[in-house]
């Protein structure tokens, strides 16, 4: 039997999703949940559209993946930069939206940055997360600016205090 993330109350326990560092072998994975995210469908798309994870990016940061404890399905990751300070990437698949998986991800990014000594990470966020940020307490700090043709449309900017 196949292992799925379920909401609170809403079926068989599920342990909580482990939260590792991202090896080579999930660049593949990764990639693939970068391209098809529906938070990047209509005008979105062309951001995503040859983005690739690779092995090199990998091993270049610090990225760690969300995986269920069961069968390893990848259900989120990211990417944090320590110089300067920010949240590079950040996605959850698409089937996992909506399960605390994000809220997972911030947590533990919060402890890493917090282990690296940083007192707060950088966000440019995409539109329609700015709410997600909010919630788990980033601060807006302004917009960044459209900057074609890599970015075609504005985004919030925030920092994510890290400690206190």
């Amino acid at each position: 039997m196949r292992s799925a993330v379920t909401k609170s109350g809403c079926g068989p326990y599920r342990p909580a999703p482990l939260v590792r560092r991202a090896t080579v072998h999930d660049a593949r994975r990764l990639t693939r949940l970068v391209r098809t995210s529906r938070a990047y469908e209509g005008p979105y798309a062309p951001m995503v559209a040859g983005y690739r994870v690779g092995p090199d990016y990998i091993e270049a940061h610090r990225v760690f993946v969300a995986a269920d404890r069961d069968d390893d399905r990848v259900l989120g990751f990211y990417a944090l930069t320590l110089r300067p300070p920010e949240l590079d990437l950040m996605f959850v698949a698409d089937e996992a939206q909506g399960l605390g998986i994000g809220r997972l991800l911030i947590g533990h990014l919060r402890e890493e940055a917090g282990r690296a000594g940083l007192t707060g990470v950088r966000i440019v966020a995409h539109p329609p997360a700015e709410g997600f940020y909010r919630s788990v307490g980033a601060e807006p700090t302004g917009t960044v600016r459209a900057d074609p043709p890599a970015v075609l449309w504005d985004r919030p900017e925030f920092l994510l205090p890290i400690g206190a």
